[in-house]
């Protein structure tokens, strides 16, 4: 192995694996948001279109872990796969962030019935 090629390898190492972690993190805890909670600010349908599209994106996320992987870290991503997860995962930010919002502002009303 030339130390090109080496130091692109351990790149990989150090960024992707990394990143594809967070992903598999985030996806989670998005999918435990919307598996256990109704969100009230969103219609039924959108929440289980949110939900499917985050287990759709896990799914994804967890093949190129194992594929990663199973190479010893020689295979990388393309960005055309990171595009979607980062906007599936801003998505659920926002809502999980507004959840958070809209819980701890019924919490002040009732403490102050």
């Amino acid at each position: 192995m030339s130390q090109s090629e080496y130091n692109e390898q351990e790149l990989l190492k150090t960024v992707l694996e990394p990143l594809l972690e967070d992903f598999e993190y985030w996806f989670s805890r998005a999918r435990n948001l919307l598996e256990s909670e109704r969100i009230s600010f969103l219609a039924p349908e959108e929440q289980t279109d949110l939900l499917e599209r985050v287990q759709e994106k896990q799914k994804e996320v967890i093949s190129a872990q194992m594929l990663f992987r199973a190479t010893d870290g020689q295979v990388g991503i393309d960005t055309k796969a990171l595009v979607p997860w980062h906007k599936v995962v801003a998505e659920c930010w926002q809502v999980s962030m507004r959840w958070r919002s809209l819980k701890a502002t019924l919490n002040t009303k009732v403490k102050d019935s």
